[in-house]
This record gives C-alpha cells, structure tokens and sequence, in this order.
C-alpha cells in the first residue's frame, strides 16, 4: 500500500538526509525523513504549547503551582497519550487495510525485506516521536536521567535499521506493545488529579492489566518467534532476482524492488534484535507480576493500627513535598503502579 501521508517527500530534505542513508545502507530514509522531521515537530508542539495550554485551563490548580521538572514531567505524559493513541491506531488501520502487508504472509522474504509506504510511515511517525523523545530528555537530562536518555538512543536505533527496509511487515506488530501505554498514562493521570483508589482508576486498572497480558506476553511472545524464524533464514538466505521478478507472487515486483541488490542480513543484526526483544519479552513477565501486586495493594484497606502519632503538620507537608520530588520520570510506566508519585522508564 502506498504512503498515505499527506504531505509527500520534501526534496530539500531528502537530497540532505541522502549521504547519511547511503553510509548506513538506509535506503528508503529519503522517502521519509519528512514524516520524522513533521512527526518530531508536531509532537513538540503539543508539548510546549497544547499541554500547557489545556492543563492551565482545565487544572489550573495543579499545573501552575508545578516547577520546571514537575511541568515537564506532566507535559511529556501528555505527548505519550498523544502518540500511543495515534501510533496504536494507525498501526490497527495498516494491519486491517494494507492489502500488500496481508499478502506477505505467504513469503518470509517479504516479510523481511519487502518494502510497503503505509508501515513505513508507521515506523517513520514513531520514529519521530523517539527524536523527540530523544531531544527532551537531552534538554532536560537533570530531570529524566542517564537511564532515559539511553532508552531513548537505543529505541530510535532500532526503529531506524528499518529504513534498510527490514521487517518493514513486522513495524505495526511492534507498534502495538503500546496498546497498553494510553492506560499506564490514564493510571499517571488519575493519581496526579487526586483519584488513587476511585472506580475509575480501578476499571482502567483491570484493563490495563488484560491488555498488557493479552498484547505484550501473548501476542507479542508469538509474534516475536515468528520474527525470530524470519530473520534465522534472512541470515542463510537473501533476495534473488528470481524472487524479486517472481510473476506468481502475490504482490507486485514494486515491493521487493527495494531489496534487489540485498545479501543475506548480518549475523550481528539478527543477534542485535534477538537479544533486545528476549530481555524486553522477560521484563514484560517480571513487570506483570510486579502490576498483578501493585494492584491489589492500591485497593486493598491499610492495616489498621491500634495507636497513631499525629505527626506536625509541617512535618506532614514536608514529606508529602519530598515524596512527590524523590524520583520524576516522563512517560507512564508499568512502575507507575508501585508508587502514586513515582513513575519510570516507559516500556517500549
């Protein structure tokens, strides 16, 4: 399926992006590094104006007395509901309509180095959000850390080898280990507006909890061996100019075009993904079960104590203040769930 994007490739922009593709063997970067560069801006945008905007108007009483760490904090949550809502959804619409992607399922060549627009603008938007991700985090590295910054390199790297192309079939599958994200976001949101504990919170809990079940460790665990066997034969087996003039394939000769001088993938890149998508894989199980517990503690009753000192209300306001200021993170997490003022590393 073509691009969808509305606006096509920039010229300017991709004769400047060209050098850069041809060192690293990105061949369709040209194609899109629009869609990077729009996606980045449009992302900033609604950080630096939508949210200040929206939150100053709807939660004056939360959002202005915050300092620069804590807007910044609130502002990135609203850029990672923003994304997750629109990323998962154009990765359902390419999933459901692309009738070349659906096509591939027959041919793990095309799967693994077939070119097809739409899921590369896909994995081109979501690659902008990680340039942005990446920026913020650099501009605020006092707020968000050593840990964000490395998470944010290493999620745009990987995302970009598939500009070779590679596994351009398998970029919405990726996308949709956020379909869990918009309700850690709404889990974030519900504890900063003073709703820990409520029905809302605790409906949104149980969804999130059989969304990242089904999504992360079902659906993602069998999507990922099946990545797993594509990439085992790309290492023993490349295109051919028989694959790619192929008359009886399902989809036209256009998307393997792309891949007609390609040699088998580099040992180093299939051990590259293999290992990131195992250790990612084994912390959704481990992050699970930490959910499972942080649940039922947030809706289960406190003990009760026999005998209580009441502590001095400064005493009260300080540790609150503390508490709130201990550990500031930008994007919602399957932490989130241990703490009401504490959020981590964004599972992506």
């Amino acid at each position: 399926m073509k691009d969808v994007f509305p606006i096509g490739p920039i010229p300017a922009l991709s004769k400047a992006v060209q050098p850069f593709a041809e060192k690293f063997g990105l061949d369709i970067l040209p194609l899109h590094i629009h869609e990077i560069v729009i996606a980045a801006l449009f992302y900033t945008f609604v950080q630096v104006v939508v949210s200040p905007v929206l939150s100053n108007y709807f939660v004056p009483h939360i959002y202005k007395p915050m300092n620069r760490a804590k807007k910044a904090n609130w502002d990135s949550h609203v850029v990672s509901m923003v994304q997750s809502l629109l990323i998962n959804t154009l990765a359902l619409w390419c999933m459901f309509v692309d009738e070349e992607r659906k096509n591939m399922n027959g041919d793990w060549k095309e799967r693994i180095y077939g070119y097809m627009g739409t899921p590369a603008m896909v994995s081109a938007l979501a690659c902008g959000y990680f340039v942005w991700d990446l920026v913020i985090t650099l501009l605020n590295f006092d707020v968000f850390g050593p840990g964000l910054l490395a998470h944010a390199v290493s999620a745009l790297a990987v995302f970009s080898f598939g500009f070779r192309p590679f596994l351009n079939y398998y970029g919405p599958v990726f996308i949709l280990y956020e379909l869990s994200t918009p309700f850690l976001n709404a889990h974030w949101f519900f504890d900063k507006l003073g709703m820990t504990g409520g029905s809302a919170q605790f409906y949104n809990g149980i969804a999130l909890l059989g969304m990242f079940f089904s999504c992360r460790l079902v659906y993602g665990n069998y999507m990922s061996l099946w990545v797993y066997h594509d990439m085992w034969k790309a290492v023993w087996d490349g295109p051919t100019p028989e694959w790619v003039a192929n008359p009886d394939a399902l989809n036209d000769p256009s998307v393997r075009a792309v891949a007609a001088d390609k040699g088998p993938i580099p040992l180093w890149l299939f051990v590259l993904y293999v290992t990131s998508n195992v250790i990612l894989n084994s912390l959704n199980v481990h992050w699970f079960f930490k959910m499972i517990s942080a649940v039922r503690k947030r809706f289960e009753p406190a003990p009760a104590t026999t005998k209580t000192k009441e502590a001095p209300v400064n005493a009260v306001t300080s540790s609150a203040a503390a508490a709130d200021g201990s550990t500031i993170r930008h994007r919602a997490t399957v932490e989130d769930l241990l703490k009401v003022d504490d959020s981590l590393t964004e599972v992506q």
